[in-house]
């Protein structure tokens, strides 16, 4: 069974709705009354026309309802342990697909001193997703004391390459801060799909807005948010702007309308 991103796309395009923080960062630091529920995130998801939406397993064991289709994050660390970071494998592609994913995510920390190891498991867990038919998405974060700039356009270029170079079907990675150093990370992933990652809640969604635009002028495929939506106090006019933007080509301004109504 051949694997393939289309369950993620409409036009070519796509918005995931990323929700696999718990684990990485704890409950305090990012949720609310609201956000620490998922089922607050699947309403999200469903009223905001997201094309993904990214579980880690527990929950998407007990809440996922099947609404949007399912990327099964397969690796995880938490952010308590200092030093060097390596994220390890706690979910199996068998239990994925069981689960209802059409694709898992794993991160690579690359320019970790463990960055070895975790390429290693990305290569079997990518030959496994695809010997069952699951599309096999990369995180690629550079990290560590060999990086000492994680959003330098050589090093997402690199980053980008690399998901490539290792088998992903589609590469999640920071944005560069402009559209035109960003082309180049898109050129280098190849057929490889490029995802932003959302990152942490931008200062203004003007701010966050023009980001998007610029990976999607880069020709970028679209985004993997999660913070920047589901701490937002409007979510669904924050999906709808994001729509205009990545699936509809308009323009920061027009997206904006979107919190006027």
């Amino acid at each position: 069974m051949k694997p393939t991103m289309a369950p993620f796309l409409r036009k070519g395009k796509g918005i995931l709705l990323a929700y696999d923080q718990g684990l990485e960062h704890g409950p305090s630091k990012d949720f609310n009354e609201k956000s620490v529920d998922p089922e607050y995130i699947l309403e999200i998801a469903a009223k905001g026309k997201f094309t993904g939406l990214i579980f880690q397993k527990g929950v998407a064991e007990k809440y996922y309802d099947g609404k949007t289709p399912l990327v099964i994050k397969v690796n995880g660390k938490t952010s308590l342990p200092k030093g060097e970071p390596i994220a390890s494998q706690i979910c199996s592609v068998k239990q994925a697909k069981a689960l209802g994913a059409k694709a898992v995510g794993y991160t690579i920390y690359l320019g970790s001193a463990h960055e070895n190891l975790m390429l290693q498991e990305f290569g079997r867990i990518q030959q496994e997703a695809h010997e069952t038919g699951l599309a096999a998405i990369a995180w690629i974060y550079p990290r560590g004391e060999a990086v000492p700039n994680d959003t330098a356009p050589e090093i997402i270029a690199y980053a980008a390459r690399a998901g490539l170079e290792a088998g992903a079907d589609a590469v999640k990675i920071k944005y560069t801060g402009d559209s035109e150093t960003f082309k180049w990370a898109v050129k280098s992933a190849g057929a490889a799909k490029v995802f932003m990652s959302g990152g942490p809640k931008a200062p203004t969604d003007d701010a966050f807005l023009k980001q998007v635009k610029g990976v999607i002028d880069a020709g970028g495929t679209g985004l993997a948010v999660g913070r920047n939506v589901w701490q937002h106090d409007r979510p669904l006019e924050m999906a709808a702007a994001l729509r205009e933007i990545i699936f509809n080509g308009q323009t920061v301004e027009t997206a904006l309308k979107k919190f006027s109504r």
